[in-house]
């Protein structure tokens, strides 16, 4: 798009998303994805987290802490309780830097731009959640292939299966919400990496991700039972493992994905509309 464009653009309304209609919305989320695609070409880098981070972690668990919590010569057993769970984790690592991103790019004025354009103010972060599900998704697939390397086994049906990696997706896609929101509210992407490091390490050790809480203090042990990742872990497991109790952890993380996304996306999209 040429400057003479966009300083035309600059000088309408900004636009009304009420009136742009949902063909046209459509058009522009894909246009946006498209744009940020050709962005991680260029910098193939920011793909690191989602090829190396699920590697790193599943062989850090499994062969460091693997014998301590499920016992010498039981790291496969091990396996079927650990990769379920570093599912939920894998959304929750991705969202981080989705915040990272939107702060980036506001601080560079790639957001200004969009801003003077005649499209919905979510298009643009709604094609920011849809190729960073996109890495979730490549994370995930990375996961699971060295899950299977270790010795991982589908012990349910194929459709429990993929409706473990489904729920798992949308699960972390409300979680890029939060994150959004945090990334426009913040100055630096230094401060919205330090404020979700505090509420990720929480979330993530206490919970049922990385070892049974029968063993915890009770007051932890309560924690983990609303903490959303526990549930997601728990309902990816019974999925995958084929057995423990499946509809209440669903339903329970079904639940979380809809009240966050319902609660932070309208704020989100103020927060874009409106930030100077």
């Amino acid at each position: 798009m040429s400057a003479a464009t966009i300083t035309v653009d600059a000088a309408r309304p900004a636009a009304d998303e009420g009136r742009i209609g949902l063909r046209n919305s459509l058009r522009h989320i894909g246009a946006l994805a498209r744009r940020n695609l050709v962005q991680i070409k260029h910098d193939p880098e920011t793909l690191f987290d989602a090829l190396l981070m699920p590697i790193i972690f599943i062989l850090l668990f499994v062969y460091v802490f693997g014998g301590a919590i499920a016992g010498k010569g039981n790291q496969q057993e091990y396996v079927q309780y650990l990769v379920p769970g570093m599912m939920a984790m894998m959304g929750m690592n991705i969202a981080m830097a989705v915040g990272s991103g939107v702060n980036e790019d506001f601080r560079k004025g790639v957001m200004d731009r969009f801003r003077t354009m005649p499209i919905a103010r979510s298009s643009v972060l709604i094609a920011k959640i849809v190729v960073e599900v996109g890495r979730m998704l490549l994370a995930t697939t990375i996961l699971l292939g060295m899950g299977f390397l270790l010795g991982l086994e589908i012990r349910g049906s194929i459709l429990a299966f993929l409706a473990s990696i489904a729920l798992s997706t949308l699960f972390g896609a409300a979680l890029m919400w939060i994150f959004i929101l945090l990334g426009l509210s913040v100055k630096t992407p230094q401060a919205v990496q330090g404020m979700a490091m505090l509420v990720l390490m929480p979330l993530q050790f206490g919970s049922s991700i990385f070892a049974p809480t029968q063993s915890m203090p009770g007051w932890l042990e309560g924690f983990t039972k609303i903490n959303p990742l526990s549930n997601l872990a728990d309902a990816a497991r019974a999925l995958i493992n084929g057995h423990g109790p499946v509809a209440h952890p669903t339903l329970i993380t079904l639940g979380w994905a809809v009240a966050i996304t319902a609660v932070t996306m309208p704020l989100a999209v103020r927060k874009f509309r409106n930030k100077t």
